[in-house]
């Protein structure tokens, strides 16, 4: 088995190579938001990460302004929560991940099938580019891969659809559960269940079939919801083997505040 292509976890700010400097001052702030929100798409930006507006400004060779307004604005996204020291990913409760599946729940599959309807030629390849990436990710175990291909499907699918408003909706309540989808993802099983639900979807699309778009969409959303909890029942029963029991009642009632 190939080593999965995991995601760096640091508390550093994140480095910017200098290639990636910006140069047009007008767009400084729209493009470190593109940036940053690719990077908390791609799970490249770990929990315990600080980003902090100046050593991002200073990463990207710009004013510290810029710096800031991007990350104000994926905290108003809820990509990200202040601190006392920057920035960070806002670690989501049990029952905060199971109402983000809820309206997943609600929107995603009425737009699978809007989007079966709508899709042109162009919508098309992109998910068969996907969905070869998925089974390529999938043979080799490549979790990082697999992520990627999860969000080129996403993205291509989505662009099928001509209401905006939905589209927005859409991505950023999948993108705020993207951070733990790295934990569900090293699961083996998970992973079966992820590209199989694509496979289905991919299928349904090709055809146009929107009744078949949206059955499948409920089915995999529903499946991607069972299998967090599944494995964060595992976790929690290796935690409870391993940690005293009132050490667990502790954290549980803070992590339930």
């Amino acid at each position: 088995m190939r080593n999965a292509s995991l995601p760096r976890k640091s508390d550093k700010a994140v480095p910017i190579e200098p290639s990636m400097r910006l140069a047009r001052p007008d767009s400084f702030s729209e493009r470190i938001y593109l940036d940053l929100r690719n990077r908390l798409q791609r799970c490249e930006i770990g929990p315990d990460r600080r980003l902090v507006d100046a050593e991002v400004a200073a990463g990207y060779g710009i004013s510290r302004m810029p710096a800031r307004e991007a990350l104000l604005r994926l905290a108003n996204e809820g990509y990200l929560i202040g601190t006392t020291r920057g920035f960070a990913i806002p670690r989501l409760s049990m029952e905060d991940i199971r109402d983000i599946f809820e309206i997943r729940k609600l929107l995603e599959p009425h737009a699978a099938a809007n989007a079966a309807r709508d899709m042109k030629d162009p919508a098309r390849l992109k998910l068969s580019e996907a969905i070869q990436q998925a089974r390529d990710a999938a043979a080799t175990d490549n979790v990082g891969d697999l992520i990627l291909a999860n969000i080129a499907f996403r993205q291509a699918w989505l662009s099928a659809l001509r209401n905006e408003r939905l589209i927005m909706t859409i991505g950023r309540f999948v993108d705020h559960v993207q951070t733990i989808r790295l934990g569900t993802l090293r699961d083996r099983q998970t992973r079966a269940v992820v590209v199989a639900g694509l496979e289905g979807l991919y299928a349904a699309f090709m055809r146009g079939d929107p009744t078949s778009a949206r059955r499948r969409m409920g089915r995999f959303v529903e499946a991607a919801e069972q299998a967090y909890f599944r494995v964060r029942r595992r976790e929690l029963e290796v935690e409870a083997a391993s940690f005293p029991a009132t050490a667990l009642e502790t954290r549980d009632a803070r992590s339930s505040r």
